[in-house]
């Protein structure tokens, strides 16, 4: 491997809670098992390719403060393999299980629809090549339908059905790409699928759209013989005022509309969530009920800015909660951890990326730790059933299961001369668990 500004860092170990320094895990234990596997299994981390290496901390009031090399002028596929370089001596010093990319951040774009796709396939031989070296593997890939201005009002809900008929080109050799690297999924986020305002939108129209461009995946997936999951990452708005992929339950509500709750799952972002008015934990508990969890988006928002900051997590309480619920539906399966989190714009050195990620794995590391705890323990556990214990009596049951009908439900009532009375929900005290649980 050709020298890299991570050249200079030895790879991240495993040292202990009570370690101080600040480059080497404290609490991911890759090969410790936990419920049945061990941690590296159950979450399955992967590195955001766009934040890491293509991100160059501009805002909208201020220029580039990151420049890497492979950001200076020159062959613009010359630079990518640079990047795909650094990417990858990054992977080695994190010991990163997994990796994830939209075509746009490992390839140029070229003149023409052929010539960028040319180009990612060009960058995709590269990648294979530096995959065969490497243990990171692909934990999914992704279209960039979003950037370009073609894209302003939206990919498959554009107005304009060639733009359409570009991003299903676009899709196809991308999911060709993800199938050929080993990719465990396919992952697809509507940045402007939705609207600026109602005045110039049939939103029927578009969300007929939409329905079709995502069925047109799956029939894909099934004709390639792709064993990944597909899946949409809902978020509520920014760039749009409003996003068809609101949150879990909007994306469940219209996969049900086009018939394809059992074929696609979701990627749940934790700074969608807050921009939804949700927790992240609500919005994993939302798809375990429905069972369409499929992967994370690992980050946090800021509570003083109103839009999607992508920091790195450092909320114990909200990650922990996050993982219980993870465990609670059943893991991750082929999903997985991906850091959609980007170091700030002061935030320039190499180290500091590489701190970064380690401070990420070790949050979520400790946060899984505590839920499994918490599981096993059986205490908090224990509190929820028995609030909930009374609809497993056979009375109870019959209610829920439908074998009684409004009418029997109502003239029971009334023959039993039932009179509930509240009972505390108990949360203090389960707050003081909680709390006692994670903080000590």
């Amino acid at each position: 491997m050709s020298q890299t500004i991570f050249s200079s860092f030895p790879t991240v170990a495993y040292a202990g809670p009570s370690s101080a320094q600040p480059l080497a895990y404290r609490f991911y234990d890759a090969d410790r098992v936990v419920l049945g596997k061990p941690l590296r299994e159950h979450l399955r981390f992967a590195v955001a390719y766009w934040h890491s290496f293509a991100m160059n901390g501009g805002d909208p009031f201020g220029s580039a403060t990151i420049h890497r090399p492979w950001m200076a002028p020159g062959d613009p596929l010359t630079q990518a393999r640079a990047k795909a370089d650094a990417a990858f001596d990054f992977f080695r010093v994190l010991n990163a299980p997994f990796f994830c990319f939209h075509d746009a951040d490992i390839a140029p774009a070229g003149a023409t629809l052929a010539e960028t796709l040319s180009n990612l396939h060009t960058m995709v031989d590269y990648l294979e090549n530096k995959m065969a070296s490497s243990s990171t593997k692909l934990l999914w890939g992704m279209a960039n339908l979003f950037s370009h201005p073609r894209f302003m009002a939206g990919a498959s809900t554009n107005p304009d059905p060639e733009v359409f008929a570009w991003s299903a080109a676009t899709v196809k050799h991308c999911m060709d790409a993800t199938k050929r690297l080993g990719g465990s999924n396919y992952v697809l986020w509507g940045g402007r699928e939705g609207y600026e305002t109602l005045l110039n939108t049939n939103m029927k129209q578009e969300l007929e759209q939409m329905g079709r461009f995502l069925s047109m995946v799956v029939d894909y997936k099934h004709k390639i013989g792709f064993t990944g999951q597909i899946l949409v990452e809902p978020k509520p708005k920014e760039p749009t005022s409003h996003q068809y992929d609101f949150d879990v339950a909007t994306v469940y509500g219209f996969l049900k509309k086009f018939g394809l709750e059992n074929e696609v799952r979701v990627n749940i972002e934790a700074n969608h969530a807050t921009l939804a008015g949700h927790t992240f934990e609500h919005e994993i508990a939302t798809a375990g009920a429905f069972g369409i969890l499929g992967s994370l988006d690992i980050n946090r928002g800021d509570a003083l800015l109103g839009w999607d900051t992508d920091q790195f997590p450092n909320d114990l309480w909200t990650m922990t909660m996050a993982m219980y619920h993870v465990i609670k539906a059943g893991g991750l399966g082929l999903g997985g951890c991906n850091f959609d989190a980007k170091v700030r714009r002061q935030s320039f050195t190499p180290e500091d990326l590489v701190e970064a990620h380690v401070g990420g794995m070790d949050m979520c590391a400790r946060a899984f730790l505590l839920a499994a705890e918490m599981i096993e323990d059986g205490a908090y556990d224990a509190l929820l059933t028995e609030r909930y214990a009374g609809w497993q009596q056979p009375a109870a049951q019959a209610m829920l299961t439908g074998k009684m009908t409004l009418e029997q439900v109502a003239a029971k009532a009334e023959a039993d001369a039932i009179d509930p009375q509240p009972r505390s929900g108990r949360q203090e005290r389960l707050e003081n668990l909680l709390a006692r649980k994670i903080y000590g």
